[in-house]
């Protein structure tokens, strides 16, 4: 058997394992789409169809207009978009920080900083509910955000600092000597050149704001202030035998994620700093 040959089986098997892998992934998403276009009496058959023989959306439509349904998904997103926003401006300007100045006890700060990432979330639900409480921040969307803001900041800081001290200092030099100030620098040059890590914060910012479900559920008693998640799980509560409900419910909770990440996927292979500096 030449080479060539056993190079075509390899390429073939490999091809093989990754479509059935990416097909046992996708099954369950696919059945769950299937399900919500299914009017009750259908949910059920034997043997199941995965592309329905009366499909509607009547699912859709009930799901949003259920339980203030609608309301929880604006008060989810509210959260979630003032999260992100918050998250990026904190992180990248401690990041800056860290990365290009020296102060006293920069390096205890950091560490410090990168230990508290060491500290499982579920600890910190009492010392953050007592200081909530203090702070008058129970039971309100601005409570939510800052302590999702808080929550994120040690690692979206070490991931930024990585970046931008791999930043060529060259560009900032030049900016402060042609009379710019450090803030020209951040704003107009590293911030720019950062797109693909400020990404990626923001993507992993959203969907943590989005999907947050233990403090939310901690910390709002009413009903009009609650975010999607909590909504969620009551809904699957109210609804628990009408699965396409539940589904076509979830399903509307997934369309802000798949924005994002199709709104943003782009910059991860974005290289904004090839040939910034000549050599």
């Amino acid at each position: 058997m030449s080479d060539r040959i056993r190079q075509r089986l390899g390429q073939t098997l490999l091809v093989l394992v990754l479509g059935m892998g990416a097909l046992a992934v996708a099954l369950p998403f696919i059945y769950m789409i299937s399900t919500s276009l299914k009017g009750q009496v259908y949910v059920f058959e034997f043997p199941p169809r995965f592309i329905p023989s009366h499909p509607t959306l009547n699912n859709f439509v009930s799901a949003w207009q259920s339980n203030n349904f609608g309301r929880y998904f604006l008060n989810s997103l509210l959260v979630a978009l003032v999260t992100t926003v918050l998250e990026l401006l904190l992180s990248s300007t401690v990041a800056y920080a860290f990365a290009r100045f020296e102060f006293p006890g920069k390096s205890v700060l950091y560490y410090t900083l990168l230990a508290t990432l060491m500290v499982p979330g579920m600890m910190l639900i009492i010392p953050q509910f007592i200081l909530a409480s203090r702070l008058k921040l129970l039971n309100s969307l601005t409570g939510l955000i800052l302590v999702y803001t808080a929550g994120g900041t040690a690692f979206n800081t070490f991931l930024l600092r990585g970046f931008f001290e791999q930043l060529p200092r060259e560009l900032e030099e030049a900016a402060l000597i042609d009379g710019g100030n450090y803030l020209t620098v951040f704003f107009r040059i590293l911030l720019p050149l950062s797109t693909p890590a400020l990404a990626t914060v923001a993507i992993f910012t959203f969907l943590g704001a989005w999907d947050e479900y233990v403090w939310a559920l901690t910390t709002i008693n009413e009903p009009l202030k609650r975010t999607l998640p909590i909504a969620i799980a009551n809904f699957h509560g109210t609804h628990a035998s009408d699965w396409g409900l539940v589904f076509a419910g979830s399903l509307i909770a997934i369309v802000p994620v798949l924005i994002v990440f199709v709104l943003l996927q782009k910059y991860f292979i974005k290289g904004l700093t090839a040939g910034a500096v000549k050599g």
